[in-house]
């Protein structure tokens, strides 16, 4: 008899956990006691620290992350689940920069159902934590930007806003949230005018971080929102040389402000903002292939992973990655603008330091062309292939190299290799030949 009731016991648990998590999570913003906005997730009160990307999500949760924002596909929810990480589910609203016309009545309709039909697929799933309906929708590539000019169908607001307040009906346990290239002061408008069903808003912006909460408390967002997309600063808010590209941070400067921008805005905002998600958690080629990934190709980990380790579980790693004072060519540093004659013998040094005992760095350098090939987010960029530079190694951190013979625009690489999976990037820019005047 005990058996029996054994058995029916267990047999009623499984069915209520089994339901349960048909059912999935629920998630809900409210205001707490404080007039904070907090994030509950089955009614815990929940700060996201988050990763962008879908690969080495092992990692995110190893060190202290609980949320990855990735796609729509079962393959992906389930192995973020496996791992216990939550997901910020990118649905695919479409950008007019990719061809979308919010005019064409039909085409809008088409994309509202397919939307509706993966959040009617994904919704029970325990990993969804909120919905993001596309990625800078506001966002199209322009060589040169007017003041207050709006160079998108603002009729994209209004899509967002009819795709929110179905998906609320047909999922009342998850926010809804647009993601915006930055903000301005139209956008917000926009938004607090045509978006009223949006839960939240989720903010992509890398140099200007620390100035979004005040930018929003003075465009009058009275609504909660997420860092969407964080990190070093944008190649495009970087100086540019006089030939025309811009200077990339050393590995440590974007560590330095990774720390900066998180403790200043996502945690020190804690009465609007609700997490973040850290961009990008894997090799990333955009403008370079240094900028914005924070591993290499073999997943070995800078200085920023570092500081993300920290900062998700308070906890300084062991063995951190080597560290970058500065690099020089001749000399130079990168903001002195670095210009070589055809065939010309330089001399590149790199000043780099790990701080383990006995952790030898080892060093490697590259010659590559600039890029000049360049698409939106990265997409469709491919590394340049390496010049032989004819490098002769004087010392550890120390090369003579011998500038190309074809006049144009190039960048020295160095990378530096601990003895624990780490490397440290540093980069300068450098013309050969004669600058048109």
């Amino acid at each position: 008899m005990k058996n029996i009731i054994a058995f029916y016991t267990f047999v009623i648990f499984a069915f209520s956990l089994s339901a349960a998590n048909a059912q999935g999570t629920s998630v809900t913003i409210q205001k707490n006691p404080s007039g904070a906005y907090e994030l509950l997730v089955d009614g815990q009160p929940t700060f996201v620290k988050g990763a962008v990307g879908h690969t080495g999500i092992e990692l995110v949760k190893k060190y202290g992350g609980n949320a990855i924002r990735s796609g729509y596909t079962k393959e992906r929810l389930d192995e973020a689940h496996a791992l216990g990480l939550m997901v910020l589910v990118n649905l695919p609203a479409v950008a007019q920069r990719d061809g979308f016309d919010y005019e064409d009545v039909e085409a809008v309709r088409v994309q509202h159902k397919k939307i509706l039909r993966i959040v009617h697929e994904m919704k029970d799933h325990p990993a969804v934590m909120m919905w993001a309906l596309g990625n800078e929708l506001d966002h199209v590539p322009q060589k040169i930007y007017e003041p207050n000019k709006i160079y998108y169908n603002m009729k994209v607001w209004d899509a967002v806003n009819d795709l929110a307040k179905a998906i609320h009906e047909i999922d009342p346990r998850h926010p809804v949230m647009t993601v915006v290239g930055s903000i301005t002061e139209h956008k917000i408008n926009a938004l607090n005018a045509q978006c009223p069903d949006l839960d939240l808003l989720g903010v992509n912006e890398y140099g200007d971080l620390l100035r979004i909460p005040d930018m929003l408390r003075l465009w009058q967002w009275t609504r909660p929102y997420m860092v969407t997309e964080w990190g070093p600063t944008g190649f495009w808010q970087m100086p540019r040389t006089p030939w025309g590209y811009h200077i990339e941070e050393t590995g440590s400067e974007k560590a330095d402000k990774y720390r900066e921008r998180y403790e200043g805005t996502i945690l020190k905002d804690r009465d609007m903002c609700l997490g973040s998600f850290v961009f990008l958690w894997r090799q990333h080629q955009e403008y370079t292939h240094t900028w914005f990934g924070m591993f290499d190709r073999e997943w070995r980990e800078t200085e920023a992973v570092d500081v993300m380790r920290q900062e998700w579980t308070g906890r300084s790693p062991e063995n951190k990655a080597p560290r970058i004072d500065s690099m020089r060519i001749n000399g130079k540093s990168a903001y002195d603008f670095v210009t070589l004659s055809p065939g010309e013998k330089a001399l590149a040094q790199v000043w780099m330091r790990d701080t383990d005992k006995n952790d030898a760095v080892r060093y490697e350098w590259e010659l590559l062309p600039e890029l000049t090939d360049f698409g939106y987010g990265g997409q469709g960029e491919r590394k340049p292939a390496s010049i032989d530079c004819s490098a002769e190694v004087l010392a550890n951190e120390t090369i003579r190299f011998t500038a190309p013979l074809r006049t144009g625009a190039y960048r020295l690489f160095v990378a530096g290799y601990d003895k624990g999976n780490h490397v440290a990037f540093a980069n300068i820019p450098f013309y050969v030949g004669e600058l048109e005047q």
